[in-house]
């Protein structure tokens, strides 16, 4: 099976006429991505890669049902294609886009809540369930289906994630981006439950970094679950130097909890597993003997 998107989905491309968009819509389709129709406010044409191209969301949604959208628009245009898909209740939304304005993510996060919309991103490489959906920039040459959910919060290490459940001889069921950004749309804690109630998906393998408090957030949610997969986490930036407990500002606004040190404590003691290094993720992996 799959978490939040696989062969079946219905999927929108805001912006789908600009060159990036149009190089990796055309790899998400041709690994089997449903897109069905795009977004464009001044493309002349009525069609692009094989798919209806619309000038607005509403205007997609009044001609067929759309179950995600992926936004690939600048930066500064993520907030209205945000608040199109939202209006439209799209239950899902991928944004690329890195640099997102603060102020911009703090009325985003005010427009899901309350809504129907989980939104992945920003600044993601977005979510992939191999061979069957698509929805941002994954190198889908890599992924492997397999019954390991992969989430992660450092982009690239992400990649390494995938390596590694592919050296176990697992693969992947589904993998998700939350992005880079210090605000994104999600967080661990409703993914983790996603993986948790996804029958194939056997395992999780969470990569954490050092900003933030998304780990001592999804740690809290792990130890209260009731029905509980293996989850084996990551930190990443233990050796740099804003790995240290951050000051006074940051103490205030993670209540003191503002180290890598911290955060490992908190899995360990929520019952995940915590490596040191990427590299033994394998290992731990093949130690659960999912085969």
């Amino acid at each position: 099976m799959s978490v939040l998107a696989n062969k079946n989905t219905r999927v929108l491309v805001q912006g789908i006429t600009g060159i990036q968009a149009s190089f990796h819509v055309k790899r998400s389709m041709d690994n089997g991505t449903n897109v069905v129709a795009g977004t464009s406010p001044q493309f002349s044409e009525k069609e692009h890669l094989g798919v209806p191209v619309f000038a607005t969301v509403q205007e997609v949604v009044k001609n067929m049902p759309i179950d995600a959208s992926v936004l690939f628009v600048p930066a500064r245009a993520v907030k209205q294609a945000v608040r199109e898909a939202v209006e439209a209740k799209i239950k899902l939304i991928v944004s690329i886009a890195q640099g997102v304005p603060v102020h911009d993510m703090l009325e985003i996060k005010a427009m899901l809540n309350g809504s129907e919309t989980l939104m992945i991103g920003p600044n993601t490489p977005g979510l992939i369930t191999p061979d069957e959906a698509r929805l941002g920039i994954f190198p889908e040459n890599i992924h492997h289906k397999g019954n390991v959910g992969i989430i992660s919060r450092a982009s690239t290490l992400t990649y390494e994630g995938v390596i590694e459940t592919n050296l176990a001889g697992l693969g992947q069921s589904t993998v998700i981006g939350l992005g880079d950004d210090m605000i994104v749309g999600t967080d661990y804690c409703p993914l983790l439950t996603h993986f948790m109630e996804d029958d194939e998906t056997k395992a999780i393998v969470l990569i954490g970094k050092a900003d933030n408090v998304y780990e001592q957030m999804a740690a809290e949610h792990y130890a209260a679950m009731t029905h509980k997969k293996p989850v084996i986490a990551f930190v990443a930036g233990e050796t740099l130097t804003y790995s240290a407990p951050m000051g006074y500002a940051a103490d205030i606004i993670t209540h003191g909890l503002s180290s890598i040190q911290d955060k490992k404590k908190f899995m360990k003691q929520s019952g995940m597993i915590v490596v040191e290094q990427m590299s033994q993720i394998h290992t731990a992996l093949a130690e659960l003997k999912l085969l």
